[in-house]
């Protein structure tokens, strides 16, 4: 059995576009190489996100706040299979029905492990029903909580470091809605390697 730092991941350009394959840990060491991923955002029916907080042993960003999973599509495979495979991976939750709400690229460091996060992220938003289970893998999440989107956003501006750098532009999507679609888009949001979201974390962020 392969660890999930060799499972592969899609390369593509600023536009989206598929370019190549290479290795989770090959993308994520300095100076990085741009990849798709995607954050999926859990909504109960109070409109409350379920955030966790990543496990210790995390290789990028552990202890920080984050959306309820993250991950990468293996080349070909879809972002609705792929994030319903991390939510039942990560939290032992249910599929989901998702809806893309957002792409942007960003670019971050983190100063505890030396990886590097260079990702054109889709957005996903899903509903959860009150009363599924989750069952959180402790070596993927440390602990969960939910919080209020429009308080999350202003926590984020206010103690940025217990977060996860692309958490920010991860509620601005949910809050301001962009994409329509799982398709990946014809452009991203923002700038390769210059995300407005991430400015703060480009020192030593994620």
């Amino acid at each position: 059995m392969t660890t999930r730092e060799e499972h592969l991941v899609e390369l593509v350009d600023d536009a989206g576009r598929a370019r190549g394959e290479t290795t989770v840990a090959a993308a994520h060491q300095p100076p990085g190489q741009l990849h798709r991923a995607f954050s999926v955002l859990l909504v109960d029916p109070e409109g409350r996100v379920l955030l966790q907080r990543r496990a210790p042993v995390k290789t990028r960003f552990p202890l920080r706040w984050a959306n309820a999973c993250c991950g990468h599509p293996a080349p070909g495979e879809s972002l609705t299979e792929a994030a319903n495979r991390r939510l039942r991976e990560e939290l032992g939750a249910d599929p989901v029905e998702l809806t893309e709400v957002g792409v942007y690229v960003y670019y971050a460091e983190d100063p505890a492990t030396g990886r590097v996060e260079f990702e054109y992220d889709h957005v996903l938003r899903g509903g959860f029903r009150p009363g599924s289970p989750l069952l959180p893998d402790p070596d993927e999440v440390a602990e969960l909580r939910w919080v209020d989107p429009v308080a999350l956003a202003a926590d984020l501006d206010a103690d940025p470091r217990a977060y996860a750098p692309w958490l920010g532009g991860v509620v601005n999507r949910l809050l301001r809605p962009t994409g329509p679609a799982l398709d990946p888009p014809d452009a991203a949001t923002t700038p390769s390697g210059l995300p407005a979201d991430d400015a703060s974390e480009r020192s030593g962020g994620r």
